[in-house]
């Protein structure tokens, strides 16, 4: 039974979530969520002016035909600033692979953050799947939404043929905010021996264990979670709750971990649910850092953040 004080705290939190990921709300999104719209802040007009030249020579857009999922999941790949000059045709670049949040898509990152300009002094190429409303994660109810495979088993090695990428675990990071904060440490927990690095922006790190009765009167946030975890007790929730996963990881397992970095601002609903993690991690003296900083669950927040997401991956590849 859900606890009656617990609802309306998870209301507010997932309304706001939903209502600041994507500034292009999905139109079935209850009317409810628009009060929520005023805390995505929004960029001044000329705040992208003089990125689009630099941009349109570093970026690929791959149309990928995915078998798993059954349809094509395009992805952007913003490469190196001399990834084409004649003296790095030898190179090999690691890679961060960034995830969306939820009603947002592969296009966000470039859009609505300055990531072309951030990357420019780094030698790191970064990968920008499309996860729609997945929750990166092989689906309980669709036999063909497999997102969690399409990533290790479809995209990582589709990106490795592709693009002149380090292929050991050592060269490889992931990291995302609110539903891609949350899909990168389950990527991190469940499939340690591919990445050396994951990190959560403003993570929904609890997805997993929210039911229809916590989100009545949300019902588009329903749609997306019900077909991902089935009912309250599947097997599906249990495989993917991030708490359960790392509190009941083995001693044995802790030190082949990627490095863990999640962030959350002092003014984001997600912030309990951001700090009772952190705890799990510190119990389980799991190496990471855990940051809180002012700010909301906004683009302003992310484009801040990432610019330390990739400060600290680029410290890790490679260690």
């Amino acid at each position: 039974m859900t606890n009656p004080k617990r609802r309306p705290l998870i209301l507010i939190v997932i309304a706001f979530m939903v209502a600041c990921t994507s500034l292009a709300q999905n139109a079935r999104t209850p009317s409810t969520l628009i009060a929520f719209q005023k805390h995505a802040t929004s960029f001044p007009a000329d705040f992208f002016q003089g990125t689009a030249a630099t941009q349109s020579s570093r970026v690929e857009t791959i149309q990928s035909e995915s078998k798993l999922v059954g349809k094509t999941l395009p992805y952007h790949v913003l490469l190196p600033v001399d990834y084409n000059q004649p003296a790095s045709k030898s190179k090999r670049y690691p890679v961060l692979y960034l995830l969306h949040g939820l009603s947002g898509h592969y296009t966000n990152w470039l859009d609505k953050t300055r990531l072309v300009e951030y990357t420019a002094g780094y030698d790191v190429i970064i990968v920008m799947p499309e996860g729609n409303d997945s929750w990166y994660t092989d689906s309980a109810t669709v036999p063909a939404d497999k997102y969690e495979s399409y990533i290790v088993q479809e995209l990582i090695p589709d990106v490795e043929k592709r693009f002149r990428t380090s292929t050991a675990r050592e060269g490889r990071a992931i990291a995302g905010l609110s539903m891609g904060g949350y899909g990168a440490l389950k990527f991190g927990v469940k499939h340690p021996e591919m990445f050396a690095f994951a990190a959560s922006m403003s993570g929904a790190l609890d997805a997993a264990s929210w039911t229809e009765a916590d989100l009545k009167g949300l019902e588009f946030v329903w749609k997306t979670l019900q077909p991902v975890y089935g009912a309250t007790g599947s097997e599906t929730r249990a495989a993917n709750d991030l708490g359960k996963l790392y509190r009941e990881l083995p001693a044995a397992r802790i030190a082949g971990l990627p490095y863990v970095y999640l962030d959350c601002g002092t003014e984001d609903v997600l912030l309990q649910s951001n700090r009772s993690f952190a705890d799990i991690l510190v119990k389980q003296k799991i190496p990471h850092e855990y940051r809180q900083l002012p700010g909301n669950h906004s683009w302003t927040y992310w484009d801040a953040q990432v610019q330390e997401v990739l400060r600290i991956a680029v410290r890790k590849f490679g260690k």
